[in-house]
């Protein structure tokens, strides 16, 4: 009799299982950023996200960055695309361009439980295109002003502010260079990546709305340019290649040797477990505007999905939920770009940076990479003409003159 009573239980419950209202969607999810250290967070954000959601199966696949994109373009041209994929701000310009992502906005609009208000609305925007929204904002990471207090303290100078210039920037600086004792009052590479971002700041930029027209050699650009070589060369305030020795920005910073240097947020664990004084954050200072950095991830549900709905709900709770959030804050796994400040209370109450918030506050301000389809040699080329006019090679007008030449031939 007992045997029989569990042969029934038994049935009972694979009949359960097997009918239509505990029937399972499978999303197949692609990604790179959890790949090799937080595997378990991702596991853990999954597992939060069935048991919210148990009509929903998500099937991870990950894969090193180096190879993530080659493998994922492999398998979109090869009919076999997940249902949704992570991307780089970068890659997702091409991938959107490509017609290979999934409008949301339908999706959005159905969904009337759910506001994207929760997102920065200028980190959210990064991952539109022609008006359309084609993914969701994951996570983040910018570049913020970091300064030494106790060189400020030493040498009488008020701490940064929000309302700070490049004029009181240089200001500063002068005062608090000794290049005799190898101290520096500023520093900022001069390189692709820093140069279209303090554009931005002087009210310049690379191209025109549409990409259609190269703006390189612009009077706002070539007066940027200037700014950024007299640093070094004219007002001494900066050091230069020779002068740095070998070492990075971040070993002479940690070394109390730079009073302010402006670098990405990623630094902050080394900052706080190797950097003996007391130091601090802000927003950049800028000439007629604000402009900081916005590196970012975004996921996107692929066009082709039989199962866009599901992967959609997926990916609204990896990037927008709070259990998600406090798993990848919990874990230094990268920003989410949300909104709503009790979301990443955890991450603002840590006591150092003292102004964490600055951190998000720079996010209204983002400016994203200017990217084109060929965008290698755009870096190359542009990154060549700043050296040169680094160097004292070329003025920084016949640098950016020759860069326009060059990448109107590759536009």
């Amino acid at each position: 009799m007992t045997f029989v009573h569990k042969s029934i239980a038994a049935l009972l419950l694979v009949t359960a299982i097997s009918s239509p209202a505990f029937a399972q969607t499978t999303v197949k999810y692609m990604t790179f950023s959890a790949a090799p250290d937080y595997l378990e967070e991702l596991d853990a954000t999954v597992a939060a996200f069935e048991a919210a959601h148990p009509d929903i199966n998500v099937e991870v696949e990950t894969a090193a960055y180096n190879d993530y994109f080659t493998k994922l373009q492999t398998v979109i041209a090869a009919g076999q695309a997940p249902d949704a994929f992570e991307l780089n701000y970068e890659n997702f310009v091409a991938f959107a361009n490509r017609g290979v992502l999934a409008d949301l906005d339908p999706l959005i609009a159905a969904d009337t439980g759910f506001s994207t208000s929760i997102y920065n609305p200028t980190a959210l925007a990064a991952f539109s295109q022609g008006g359309k929204q084609y993914g969701l904002v994951e996570s983040f990471s910018n570049v913020v002003l970091f300064y030494n207090k106790d060189l400020f303290d030493k040498a009488g100078v008020a701490y940064p502010t929000a309302d700070w210039t490049w004029t009181e920037e240089l200001e500063a600086a002068q005062k608090l260079t000794d290049a005799a004792n190898g101290v520096w009052g500023t520093l900022a590479p001069i390189q692709f990546w820093e140069f279209y971002k303090t554009i931005a700041q002087n009210g310049g930029s690379m191209f025109n709305a549409d990409k259609t027209e190269v703006t390189l050699d612009s009077a706002a650009n070539i007066e940027t340019l200037q700014w950024m070589v007299d640093k070094v060369n004219k007002h001494h305030v900066t050091p230069t290649d020779a002068e740095m020795a070998g070492q990075t920005d971040g070993d002479l910073f940690k070394a109390g040797k730079v009073a302010m240097l402006r670098t990405g947020i990623w630094m902050f664990g080394d900052f706080l477990a190797n950097a003996n004084f007391n130091w601090d954050i802000a927003l950049e200072p800028g000439k007629t505007n604000k402009a900081h950095h916005f590196f970012a991830n975004g996921v996107a549900v692929s066009a082709t999905s039989a199962n866009q709905q599901a992967a959609y709900e997926w990916l609204k709770f990896l990037t927008s939920s709070k259990e998600a959030v406090e798993i990848r804050i919990g874990a230094a796994w990268e920003l989410p770009a949300v909104s709503d400040p009790a979301y990443v209370q955890g991450y603002l109450d840590q006591p150092k940076p003292e102004s964490r918030e600055v951190v998000f506050q720079a996010l209204d301000t983002a400016v994203t990479p200017p990217v084109i389809n060929n965008w290698t040699q755009l870096t190359d080329i542009v990154g060549q003409e700043l050296e040169a006019a680094k160097l004292g090679q070329k003025t920084p007008q016949q640098a950016l003159t020759d860069a326009a030449a060059a990448v109107k031939n590759i536009l």
